[in-house]
């Protein structure tokens, strides 16, 4: 196999992993839409029997379409994917898939301190996969276009600070107030490792 060929196949390799992609997350934000059920009890206002499920439903098309940005950010700097990228890449699409679930998990236990945790919880995976993905494609595979190694480092960083404020957030609904604060106190060195890297915006 000639080197154009190689180069071509790989290219066709990413593509069809962007595709899957973003039918994951379009589909993972249809999915929580239909999660939302309301039914007015007998004395409520249409606020009251709607508010909190559109709120949960556009908090997670916000946190969805957050995750989907990154994610095109990440795909946008790879130059082709091999077969242990694709695997990362379908672990983070599963993950993405859940969210629906978590959706449905805070629209029935709304008052249930559950609800915030499997937030924290499912959020805080996305990102590690995410900076699993990008750590392995920029250090370990070399499969990136011409990154310069801060905005690499950058960008793990910032990841990296969003897997550490999801997991604070965790640790804070289990009542680990300790590792909560620990969390927070490495988020916040990464977060400034990551600006003085210039990491452009996703």
């Amino acid at each position: 196999m000639t080197l154009d060929v190689a180069r071509q196949t790989a290219l066709k390799h990413l593509e069809r992993l962007v595709m899957l992609s973003d039918g994951v997350f379009a589909i993972a934000i249809t999915l929580s839409a239909i999660e939302i059920h309301a039914e007015p009890r007998a004395g409520e206002s249409l606020w009251q029997a709607w508010g909190p499920a559109l709120l949960v439903y556009f908090l997670s098309f916000f946190l969805i379409g957050l995750v989907w940005l990154v994610h095109r950010r990440i795909v946008s700097f790879l130059r082709d994917i091999d077969g242990v990228g694709t695997v990362i890449n379908m672990v983070l699409l599963s993950l993405v898939a859940l969210v629906p679930v978590v959706v449905r998990f805070a629209l029935t236990h709304p008052t249930q301190q559950g609800a915030l945790l499997v937030y924290a919880l499912a959020f805080a995976a996305l990102y590690a996969m995410m900076a699993v993905l990008w750590g392995y494609a920029a250090f370990v595979a070399r499969l990136t276009l011409d990154v310069s190694r801060p905005v690499a480092v950058g960008m793990l960083c910032k990841l990296c600070f969003a897997v550490a404020v999801f997991t604070g957030a965790t640790m804070y609904q289990l009542g680990f107030l300790v590792a909560a604060v620990l969390c927070v106190l490495t988020a916040l060195p990464l977060r400034w490792m990551a600006w003085r890297q210039r990491v452009p915006a996703s």
